[in-house]
């Protein structure tokens, strides 16, 4: 059976070497997985291919692979329905796990430093590169957040910045000495017409 599906999935689906390569390393697997627990085609259940997950996961698969391997057994069997060789098809309603997203990356320390120590100069440029960085580290704003930021919503007082996140929600958020004093030198190297609803961080200094 596991060979007709292949040569179904050539002719008539014209998958690719390596997607049958894949295709019949996997239910290979699953027939090896169906042998070794004296189950067969006729006798299939919902519960055995759920049981045939349960191995793999047993076995450290990844969640990605683990998915892949489904997916051929479910078009597989879905493949002999249509071939009058089951009546129906069990693997239908299983679903794959949920694939964790991975954690986002973190600068270390020396990365940061260095990222700073790039910005030298007292040009508008230089002291807006510097007052952003500093924002960014000291508030942990997303980057379309501060993009976003007006004159009027700092508050260098305070050390406060109004943010406008998802759905248009406020939110203050605290900012650092440092952070406070990178702005107001990028501020007073912008001169005193800044108007309170310009944007904080102009493209071009």
């Amino acid at each position: 059976y596991i060979d007709s599906f292949v040569n179904y999935l050539t002719t008539e689906k014209d998958a690719s070497p390596h997607t049958t390569l894949n295709y019949v390393a996997d239910l290979q697997e699953f027939a090896a997985f169906l042998a070794e627990h004296k189950k067969n085609l006729t006798n299939l259940e919902y519960l055995d291919i759920r049981a045939f997950l349960a191995a793999l996961k047993e076995k450290k698969f990844a969640k990605t692979s683990v998915a892949r391997k489904l997916a051929a057994v479910r078009s597989f069997l879905k493949y002999l329905v249509r071939e009058n060789v089951l009546t129906s098809n069990p693997a239908a309603m299983v679903t794959a796990p949920k694939r964790g997203r991975p954690l986002p990356g973190v600068l270390e320390m020396r990365d940061i430093e260095r990222l700073f120590a790039a910005i030298t100069g007292t040009t508008v440029s230089a002291l807006r590169d510097r007052a952003l960085l500093e924002l960014l580290y000291s508030s942990g704003l997303r980057v379309s957040e501060l993009a976003g930021l007006s004159v009027r919503d700092i508050d260098l007082l305070s050390g406060l910045v109004k943010v406008a996140g998802k759905g248009k929600k406020e939110r203050l958020v605290p900012i650092g000495s440092f952070a406070v004093r990178a702005l107001e030198a990028y501020l007073d190297s912008r001169g005193s017409n800044v108007q309170p609803r310009s944007p904080l961080f102009l493209n071009k200094g």
